[in-house]
This record gives C-alpha cells, sequence and structure tokens, in this order.
C-alpha cells in the first residue's frame, strides 16, 4: 500500500497545529515538511524552529525535504528538531555524502531528491547510501503545481535499479500528486506519495487520503 504524506506547506501556517490534529484524524502516514530557502528555489517558507514545534504534535514520522543551498551545514539540526527523515537535493550540497553521513550519525533515515529538470543519474553514486529517493513530478519550489507525468520514468528507473542491486531505500513521488494520478505513481513504482492541494483543499480530506493509499 502507498503512504500518503500530505505536505503541511497546504496547511494554514495561523492553524499549524490543528492541521497536526487533522493530519491524525485523516490517516496519513507521513507529515511532509517542505522547507525552502529562497536561494536554492525561489521562495521561503520556514525552517528547524516549526519542525520543532510540529513535532509536539504528532507521533506520525516528519520527513523534511530541504529545498536550500549546503544542506550539510544543517541536516543535523533538522535531525535534532525532531525530524524523522532528511532529504535533500544533491546538485546543492557541497559534501553529498558528508551530509547523508551525518544524517544516519543522528539515527534518522536520509534521502536524495531529484528535481524535475534534474536527470535520475545525479543519484546513482549515492543510492547504496539512502533510505529515500524522492523523484519530483514539478519543479521544487512552490506548491499547488500541475504534475508532469514524465517525470515518472525516473521512478521506474528508480525501481529497475532497486530489483536489479538488492537495494532497500524507498521511492518517495512528490508533486501534484492525487486520487486521479496515483494508480500512476503507484505502477511506476512509489512507495509514499507526498499530496498537498490534494488533502488539504479537498471536500473531504479523509476520503481523500483514504483514496490515495492503494
Amino acid at each position: 500500500m502507498i503512504k500518503v504524506a500530505p505536505s503541511i506547506l497546504s496547511a494554514d501556517f495561523c492553524k499549524m497545529a490543528e492541521a497536526m490534529d487533522s493530519l491524525n484524524a485523516w490517516g496519513a502516514d507521513i507529515v511532509h515538511c517542505d522547507v525552502m530557502d529562497g536561494v536554492y528555489v525561489p521562495n521561503i517558507t520556514f525552517g528547524m524552529p516549526m519542525i520543532k514545534d510540529l513535532r509536539k504534535y504528532t507521533k506520525l514520522p516528519l520527513d523534511a525535504h530541504l529545498m536550500i543551498t549546503k544542506p550539510e551545514k544543517y541536516v543535523g539540526k533538522f535531525c535534532e528538531a525532531g525530524a524523522d527523515i532528511v532529504t535533500f537535493h544533491p546538485e546543492a550540497s557541497d559534501d553529498v555524502i558528508g551530509a547523508l553521513d551525518e544524517i544516519k550519525m543522528h539515527g534518522k533515515k536520509c534521502g536524495l531528491a531529484i528535481n524535475a529538470d534534474i536527470g535520475f543519474e545525479v543519484a546513482l553514486p549515492y543510492l547504496s547510501r539512502i533510505d529515500l529517493l524522492v523523484i519530483m513530478t514539478v519543479q521544487a519550489g512552490f506548491g499547488g503545481q500541475s504534475f508532469m507525468e514524465d517525470c515518472l520514468e525516473k521512478a521506474r528507473m528508480a525501481s529497475e535499479f532497486r530489483k536489479k542491486t538488492g537495494s532497500v531505500f524507498e521511492i518517495e513521488v512528490d508533486g501534484g500528486v492525487c486520487p486521479a494520478n496515483i494508480q500512476k505513481v503507484k505502477q511506476a513504482g512509489a512507495d509514499i506519495a507526498v499530496a498537498g492541494s490534494a488533502v488539504f483543499k479537498a471536500a473531504d480530506p479523509h476520503s481523500a487520503v483514504m483514496s490515495m493509499q492503494i
């Protein structure tokens, strides 16, 4: 069954505690936290203090997706703030292996994200080291974008790589995922689906979550 990770970026930032309570009630599997610095991507969201506060309101895993430059400087701090999974974009880092090792040293799961305009090969040198590979099906930086189906080819490539090598990393598809395309996401090999607007803006968020847990 695909695990559903609603993106807290789509919630009302003035009602984050309520949003966390809602995610628990809606049956979400993971809370996806989009961290943007305004440098790697043209938008700014939140940082370690928000993760620390979110941690107080849920026992669900917190998945911190760092869309920031030089993530190696901050991954340890996100772990200490309460993130259970920390992912970042390898092309934004000066020390990918060091950042992955730092996350592992904190006893957390580590991962890499492949942006919509970046090829699958960027992750190849690190696939034996990671717990999670994030395939972006939108361009990183903003919520509410349209799903780019052609990006699913990278999820299929990752799935084939796992089968051939016996690798154990999970595949997460992030961007524009909704009940209408979840079947394609699953068929591409995804284990986790990130959904923002499809959950928080749904008439019945609980049903939206359940309909994607296929």
